[in-house]
């Protein structure tokens, strides 16, 4: 079998509230309960496993591939929800989206610092 990635654990203040904050923007199902973690899955089969931390939460990045329409419906959700977004990692480019390689990408915080980014193609793809 190749390697894949399977699941990531993603530390959180309350896990409840981030994994509802990320299934809500990219419009996918409810976490699931899977011991002491949140379990949000993406359709590539690896998962988000959001887990409560007690102390400082380390920020992190998150990057999620999707098509056109998703990029649509999902910079909808976070501009109605009035969220800060930039075109960079670096948030230099406030309110803005990129168009790298010929696709669109936005990034923006989740509750706890992380940095979430979706993308339409992966960078490096050429336009």
């Amino acid at each position: 079998m190749p390697v894949q990635l399977n699941h990531t654990i993603v530390h959180c203040s309350d896990q409840n509230v981030s994994a509802r904050f990320l299934t809500e923007l990219l419009g996918l199902p409810d976490a699931v309960r899977f011991g002491p973690f949140l379990v949000v899955e993406v359709a590539n089969g690896v998962s988000l496993d959001y887990l409560t931390a007690s102390g400082p939460i380390t920020e992190q990045h998150y990057a999620f591939l999707v098509s056109e329409d998703e990029f649509d419906e999902i910079y909808g959700r976070i501009r109605e929800r009035g969220l800060d977004h930039w075109a960079d990692p670096f948030h230099s480019a406030p309110g803005q989206i990129n168009t790298n390689d010929g696709g669109r990408g936005v990034y923006w915080s989740d509750p706890d610092g992380h940095n979430l980014e979706i993308i339409t193609r992966p960078y490096g793809s050429g336009s």
